[in-house]
């Protein structure tokens, strides 16, 4: 597989999307309801179409698993799409929201980008190469103990059935961290963790699309993630914990002292 054309087609459907986004972010949007807490808008549907008019153009033979159409191919060359992940910050006018696409090959997960079309970051890393925002190398954070520790989290749409069991996690978080940010799009949140910005992330029930971009970018920025139990973590995974590695064992802890009480 031509990787350096892989990575091409990723970054250029990355900005196609993008401008989509951009020009519809504030205006007026038709949203429909996929649940009562899950929505989408046209522009989710037009950025998706735009990626993979984009993709298919050099890799017909592919296959794809997004978030706003049914999977489809068999090939063991597989894109992985979010086309906006965040759309409900986006449909309020909340500039927090993200295009994530991931290219998976045989099973692995080989390459990931992922942008932020407000403030024009670019975050993108490929196996054994390392991880880079708008080009320039980054890594996570080297703090070492939770109470310096910024910590990004979010909740699944099936937060209200649930909704003891999440605030008790945090609660068992805030009482040992130096603060807590639930800012709505865990592909950005995954990136902010490999840049340093974050120094733990962790989230239940994500998507493969919310996550697959981003497990390359925090792996290759020196970040480990694991399910809750310390687990490998897989795309299929329900939990889902990022950190810096130093703060790993630590932060597994108080998911043990959480199953305790």
């Amino acid at each position: 597989m031509n990787h350096e054309k892989i990575k091409r087609v990723l970054l250029e459907s990355l900005e196609a999307a993008a401008k989509i986004i951009r020009e519809d972010f504030g205006s007026v949007h038709h949203i429909e309801k996929k649940t009562e807490l899950s929505i989408v808008t046209e522009s989710d549907k037009k950025a998706e179409a735009a990626i993979l008019a984009r993709i298919k153009r050099d890799f017909p033979d592919h296959a794809f698993l997004t978030e706003e159409s049914p999977a489809h191919g068999n090939s063991g060359s597989r894109w992985i799409i979010d086309p906006i992940d965040g759309t409900t910050n986006f449909a309020h006018g909340f500039p927090q929201f993200c295009t994530s696409i991931a290219f998976e090959e045989d099973g692995v997960l080989k390459m990931g980008g992922i942008y932020d079309p407000m403030r024009e970051e670019l975050y993108f890393a490929e196996r054994g190469k390392g991880a880079t925002l708008n080009g320039k190398p980054i890594h996570v954070s080297k703090v070492s103990t939770l109470i310096d520790s910024l910590v990004g989290t979010g909740f699944g749409y099936d937060r209200r059935e649930r909704a003891d069991e999440y605030l008790a996690i945090m609660k068992t978080f805030m009482m040992k961290v130096q603060c807590i940010r639930r800012a709505g799009a865990a592909a950005l949140d995954l990136c902010y963790l490999a840049s340093g910005r974050f120094d733990v992330f962790y989230e239940q029930q994500l998507q493969s699309w919310d996550k697959a971009a981003g497990i390359v970018i925090v792996e290759e920025a020196g970040g480990k993630m694991t399910d809750f139990s310390g687990g490998p973590i897989t795309l299929d995974s329900p939990t889902n914990c990022a950190t810096n590695g130093i703060l790993h064992p630590l932060v597994l802890e108080l998911f043990q002292i959480k199953a305790k009480v």
